[in-house]
């Protein structure tokens, strides 16, 4: 039985790796954002582009919100709940349109 006991386990592990790769995924989706408008200007701003570049813009900071509820949660509670159903879906849609929206940019 080479497993951890879970008397040695450090409960306060998981929450900080969660909070972590919150983090990580914000900033990840920031550089996406960043970028988009970085080639929506360098571009030569049509119509479409600022529009796609200004609507990346707002699904970071729909993201940006749902992380940072999420990290004060992790970070104030030692047995933290789990993520609300309705906050997941919407860090997931947030998400994908932004990187939809980055890949438009792109490609327009």
């Amino acid at each position: 039985m080479g497993g951890v006991s879970r008397a040695g386990r450090d409960p306060g592990l998981q929450p900080e790796r969660t909070r972590l790769a919150w983090r990580r995924t914000t900033l990840s989706a920031a550089v996406a954002a960043v970028l988009a408008v970085r080639t929506t200007l360098r571009g030569g701003a049509s119509a479409t582009a600022v529009t796609v570049g200004a609507l990346c813009c707002v699904l970071f900071l729909g993201f940006l919100w749902v992380a940072h509820q999420r990290i004060r949660v992790l970070a104030a509670e030692s047995r933290p709940p789990a993520l609300a159903p309705r906050q997941a879906t919407a860090a997931v849609l947030c998400a994908v349109a932004l990187a939809g929206c980055a890949a438009v940019v792109l490609v327009a």
